[in-house]
């Protein structure tokens, strides 16, 4: 009984052997075919490699000694290269990069340290100057980045690329030279500046915030909605008496408060820290007065930074006319937001960049607006037309602060008489 049982089970185990070897041997065939498929396939397209690179060299167009990557998609840069770099007339620059050629190529020299890249052995870099260009087509148009790729001749990953890059950069290098506190200085020469325009004393700036459209972010997207009922990023600035930033501070969402951005600023930090301004005081009607800042109903009446009175109460003559040259001067910022997001206008249309990205390209604009505004750099009133077709009205501010500081409120009066003492005189 013990053999009949054995035999069968040294048959089967026989069996089973024979088969493991034979599907072993199936697979190394399988192996080996598989590897020589890929070896004729690399050879192949070797050699296809070597006999472009040959028409290339025997053409003469060859300007590297890059190697030409065969799964790349042929683009044409013939506009670039031909109609931009030889033929573009000054208001061909004005109009299509919202500045004169002459700003363009000194804004590229600041850039280089961060923006120029080498080439490669699979491809000549992209130009300093190309990249720059495609940025600033991005921000002066807001077209989308399959358009930007088909003018450039340069891939939709390229652009968006580009864009961050020199968005980074811009801010990283530029805006200590042209988004910076101003020295002691220059900060006596804009108070008398806002005197000598608006016969506003101590005045060194104008605050107040502009709303910028965006996509709706994937997360915490009603955050993002203003009191009109569209998702946008706030953007705080300061101007001169010229319409300059020399402050900004953006990535708050919609629906955030004035109040709110301001108390969260280094501004406020700085203010608070009497670290804002130098200690210059002028005595108006024998009261000492500190430089200070202009804004909106919505912001706090503090010792640095007055508002209008509230007209929601009966207001006295002298009280309407305090108003009045407030209003006045505050007007500079109005104008100054309308100038930023006429020239950049992606600014002006709902931004589909990252989320992570847009307080970047918020503040590179501002960057740019001062170097175009310091450069005088031709502006284009017909530009300002895009402002009467927005899309995007911007939202009133409903929530007042009703903050009082008494020294700020003494302040205010002595300036409403000093105002009424103008208007009678």
């Amino acid at each position: 009984m013990a053999e009949e049982t054995v035999l069968p089970m040294m048959f089967l185990f026989l069996f089973f052997l024979m088969k493991r070897r034979a599907e072993y041997e199936s697979a190394n065939v399988e192996r080996r075919n598989d590897a020589q498929r890929r070896l004729r396939l690399r050879q192949y397209f070797q050699q296809r490699q070597r006999k472009m690179i040959l028409m290339v060299m025997a053409r003469g167009g060859s300007r590297c000694n890059c190697r030409t990557r065969i799964w790349c998609k042929p683009r044409s840069s013939d506009w670039w290269e031909r109609v931009v770099m030889k033929d573009f007339q000054p208001n061909d620059w004005l109009e299509n990069f919202r500045m004169s050629k002459e700003t363009f190529f000194h804004i590229c020299n600041k850039l280089k340290p961060m923006v120029s890249r080498r080439n490669t052995h699979l491809r000549p870099a992209l130009p300093l100057e190309k990249r720059v260009a495609v940025a600033f087509w991005r921000l002066a148009t807001n077209v989308e980045y399959r358009t930007i790729s088909h003018l450039f001749g340069i891939g939709r990953s390229t652009v968006c690329k580009c864009v961050r890059e020199v968005c980074h950069a811009i801010v990283s290098l530029l805006k200590p030279l042209y988004l910076r506190m101003p020295s002691n200085q220059e900060f006596e020469t804009i108070a008398q500046m806002f005197d000598r325009k608006w016969d506003f004393p101590q005045c060194v700036g104008a605050i107040d915030s502009c709303h910028i459209p965006i996509i709706a972010p994937p997360q915490y997207h009603k955050d993002y909605l203003n009191k009109k009922g569209w998702h946008s990023v706030v953007l705080q600035g300061v101007v001169d008496d010229t319409g300059n930033f020399w402050d900004v501070c953006t990535g708050f969402s919609g629906s955030s408060l004035d109040t709110k951005i301001l108390r969260n600023s280094d501004l406020w930090r700085m203010a608070t820290e009497g670290r804002l301004f130098p200690d210059c005081s002028k005595n108006i009607l024998r009261t000492p007065m500190k430089y200070l800042l202009i804004g909106s109903s919505s912001h706090p009446l503090q010792e640095w930074l007055l508002k209008p009175y509230s007209e929601t109460a009966k207001l006295s003559q002298h009280q309407l006319v305090f108003n009045y040259r407030l209003s006045q001067a505050h007007a500079v910022i109005d104008d100054a937001f309308g100038r930023l997001k006429a020239r950049w206008q992606c600014l002006l249309k709902r931004n589909d960049c990252s989320l992570e990205l847009i307080p970047t390209m918020i503040t590179a604009c501002c960057i740019l607006h001062n170097i175009c505004e310091k450069h005088n750099d031709g502006f284009n009133n017909d530009w300002l037309g895009v402002l009467g077709q927005e899309e995007f009205a911007q939202p009133n501010q409903i929530v007042l602060d009703r903050t009082v500081d008494r020294q700020a409120e003494e302040i205010r009066q002595v300036l409403s008489t000093y105002f009424m003492g103008l208007k009678e005189s």
